[in-house]
């Protein structure tokens, strides 16, 4: 069976160490561990990681080790951003934001899991975001928490 591929954003690595989101973080991580999903990651997340604390850097470190997929930003990318911007989806302050959104789309992942509910995990944005993916030719990308991914499967 093919591995689901679930493209995960800063907040999830970092959501590891944070009380409120650890229990699904935590399982997310042990589902990629135990090779059910496929972990994909992206030179946004890299970046962002380098200010983290040093814990999330590790864990982010045995992350790219299991291997994950690594999405880098390019042209194609960096095109679809500036539709995302130029119908409103947000702002340039959020351009990392519309990064992760357009990295995702654009690889064709499964899913895309963020702890971000203010500008990603969030109906509005994910029609919004969708509508312009598939104006652009694109397939529609499927958004959730990572409570709504895991396994839920015994270890």
């Amino acid at each position: 069976m093919k591995k689901l591929r679930v493209y995960v954003d800063t907040s999830v690595v970092g959501g590891y160490f944070d009380a409120e989101f650890e229990e699904w973080s935590k399982a997310l991580i042990s589902d990629f561990r135990n090779s059910r999903y496929q972990a994909v990651v992206s030179t946004v997340v890299s970046k962002e990681i380098e200010a983290a604390p040093a814990f999330v850097r590790e864990l982010y470190a045995e992350m790219r080790s299991w291997p994950a997929e690594v999405v880098r930003v390019d042209e194609e990318t960096l095109g679809l951003v500036a539709h995302y911007k130029a119908h409103g989806v947000l702002s340039d302050r959020f351009f990392e934001d519309m990064l992760h959104i357009a990295l995702a789309t654009i690889a064709e992942v499964d899913v895309l899991v963020s702890w971000n509910f203010k500008h990603i995990v969030r109906l509005d944005k994910i029609r919004s975001f969708n509508s312009v993916n598939l104006a652009q030719g694109y397939k529609p990308l499927t958004i959730y928490s990572p409570r709504e991914v895991i396994s839920y499967e015994q270890e």
